[in-house]
């Protein structure tokens, strides 16, 4: 097959006359397939995608892959997220599955992850939301390192895991104006020069040009406004939203925010809307007043509660994890990772241990085909301030526990009873009506609720907006800015 009867197949499936940045991008996509390895000793090709929000990148990228999948291409879906792979699967029309669960493996009697044997051959491994991808090394327990090689961070791994399948390859997608990686100034996955210290080829190209059906959301006008911030001169003052000609962007006040989010839950259901906050106090202020004036929830937890996983949670063998009606076993991931969320089911069994609050709860995870499992949940992290058990928390429940083991003559065999202690590794939760942007990052919504508090001038950094942007771009067909103040707002028509 020639490769420009390639990029027509590419393109019938696209179904819109390409813009030039998108032609570029199938340009560069067919030369990156077609490399077989040039003079000297690169031979491993990769390429990158960076697109701004409304240039449509994500339906390039569909056609791109149903074209391949269509000519009985192996192509492998991936992003960080649970909720970024439900996404992207749905567009392409193929499974995705998280990076970590693609390429690690859990070690045997251990709450640490192995890099696993990459088994495919002549397979595009497709990363979407890559700007999330850290080069820092990753969670650290007790100062070892939970996933891949000791000095490991999740870039170095997936590359070493992509490219020991034979003749694999790798491509990159992300949006450079959003939030970096906690620790990263900037988004390491989607530069050029970052991915060449592998020894390998990069194709790269970006798409900047809004594409024509998209030219009429105030969602997007805003957010390539804000983006130019970030891609030209940092402002000098707060930027302008503008409202006026849009039907997608509105400004409420907190009086009217209650009813609207009740339309919103109504309209779109409670999975499909979110509230993205600035911090994680704030956070709560929104989550209690949701519970009792919106869902008519009460007590500390119960059942139909949305919450959120805040620090990743290792099995072990007692955890009952079977899906309601059905009697396998497997579960759909090695691990439940900080940000995935799920639905409260049940609770039962509240208790009160070493000085902290413990529940058994049945949890549903929306973005794992509604796979249910019963958990161990610490309760006291759901009204925190801080983003998990903080570290004198820790410490505090790890010396009492470490009580209960006082019969052990060893240390080590006490550490390792510790270690193994259901209410040491309870899962650690809060609620999830609203979250901050970071949380948020890799997911999108169809109604999106955005507090930015109180601001000014001085206020005004770069990781501001690439918060602003990143906020704005998490919705897909309104976005609601509550208590927008009037000198941020663009009244010019």
């Amino acid at each position: 097959m020639t490769t420009a009867v390639f990029k027509n197949l590419i393109l019938e499936r696209f179904g819109f006359p390409p813009t030039s940045d998108q032609q570029q991008a199938l340009d560069v996509f067919a030369s990156f397939l077609a490399y077989r390895g040039g003079d000297g000793a690169i031979h491993q090709p990769a390429m990158i995608l960076r697109g701004s929000a409304g240039t449509g990148k994500t339906s390039i990228v569909a056609a791109m892959v149903k074209t391949l999948v269509g000519l009985h291409q192996k192509v492998v879906l991936l992003a960080p997220t649970g909720r970024a792979a439900k996404v992207l699967s749905q567009n392409c029309g193929l499974p995705a599955s998280t990076i970590h669960r693609r390429i690690y493996r859990q070690k045997s009697a251990s709450d640490s992850f192995n890099l696993d044997v990459n088994l495919y051959t002549d397979a595009l491994f497709v990363v979407d939301e890559a700007s999330m991808i850290s080069t820092l090394p990753q969670v650290v327990n007790d100062g070892i390192p939970v996933f891949g090689s000791e000095n490991g961070s999740l870039i170095d791994d997936l590359v070493t895991y992509v490219y020991s399948g034979r003749n694999c390859r790798m491509m990159l997608i992300g949006d450079t104006a959003q939030l970096p990686p906690v620790g990263e100034e900037e988004a390491p996955a989607l530069m050029n020069g970052i991915i060449e210290c592998y020894g390998i080829r990069v194709f790269s190209c970006d798409l900047s040009e809004v594409v024509r059906q998209q030219r009429q959301s105030g969602i997007l006008w805003n957010a390539t406004m804000i983006r130019r911030l970030i891609t030209h001169d940092m402002p000098t003052e707060l930027p302008k939203v503008r409202f006026n000609g849009f039907a997608d962007i509105k400004t409420i006040r907190g009086n009217e925010l209650i009813e609207a989010l009740e339309q919103s839950y109504y309209q779109k259901g409670e999975d499909d809307t979110i509230v993205i906050t600035r911090s994680n106090k704030r956070a709560n202020i929104y989550n209690n007043g949701i519970r009792v004036r919106v869902v008519d929830h009460e007590g500390e937890l119960c059942g139909g509660d949305r919450v959120m996983v805040v620090k990743n949670y290792y099995f072990d063998d007692e955890v009952s994890t079977s899906p309601v009606g059905s009697s396998t076993n497997e579960r759909p991931f090695n691990f439940i990772a900080n940000g995935d969320m799920a639905v409260v089911r049940r609770v039962r069994n509240v208790r009160e241990l070493y000085g902290f609050h413990f529940a058994d709860v049945t949890l549903c995870f929306p973005d794992y085909d509604d796979y249910e499992m019963q958990l161990t949940a610490m309760l006291d992290v759901l009204q925190s301030d801080a983003p998990a058990l903080t570290a004198e928390q820790r410490t505090a429940l790890f010396e009492s526990v470490m009580e209960d083991y006082a019969h052990l003559t060893r240390k080590s065999d006490r550490l390792k009873a510790v270690k193994e202690d259901k209410y040491y590794n309870a899962l650690q939760i809060k609620f999830a009506y609203a979250v901050t942007c970071h949380k948020a990052q890799g997911g999108q919504w169809s109604h999106v609720y955005v507090d930015q508090g109180y601001m000014t001038d001085d206020m005004l950094t770069p990781d501001y907006v690439h918060w602003l942007y990143t906020a704005f771009t998490r919705a897909t067909e309104t976005l609601y800015l509550v208590n927008w103040p009037e000198e941020q707002k663009d009244l010019s028509s």
